[in-house]
């Protein structure tokens, strides 16, 4: 059976758009619903990587408040197809934006993102997520 890579990097970066539409606007369970039993997580803030969906969903359930992003830019998009169409790695760069007190528009995050997607009984799942501060660093170093 033929794999169509298209169809499936289409696939997961609508679903990630999804996920990211709902965090946006005050909504978390897109991504928590998502997430594996066994996904692995790097958060930019945290030291350690935390491995498990509970451990996961505590954490940001922990942190999260409604940011109130008003645009998301999605950025260089890279998806990555097993030849066997059962696992997906997705690499972009996000921009968010919300509104200031004069109600313009003003950048509030730059982010470098990947997820590692598998499809789980039939329904892509994220088994690895990756959330970094674009640019956190103002030269550039080898370790």
């Amino acid at each position: 059976m033929s794999v169509n890579k298209e169809e499936i990097s289409h696939t997961i970066i609508e679903l990630e758009k999804s996920f990211n539409e709902r965090w946006s606007a005050g909504d978390s369970r897109g991504y928590l619903d998502a997430f594996a039993d066994d996904v692995s997580y790097f958060d930019p803030i945290l030291k350690s990587i935390l491995v498990g969906r509970e451990k996961v969903i505590a954490w940001i359930d922990s942190i999260y408040s409604n940011p109130h992003i008003v645009r998301s830019e999605y950025l260089n998009p890279s998806v990555h197809v097993s030849d066997t169409g059962d696992l997906a790695v997705l690499g972009y760069n996000l921009d968010t934006f919300v509104l200031d007190e004069y109600g313009a528009e003003q950048q509030l995050r730059a982010w470098n993102a990947t997820h590692g997607y598998q499809l789980i009984d039939g329904r892509w799942r994220i088994v690895h997520s990756n959330w970094a501060f674009a640019q956190t660093v103002t030269e550039a170093i080898a370790s």
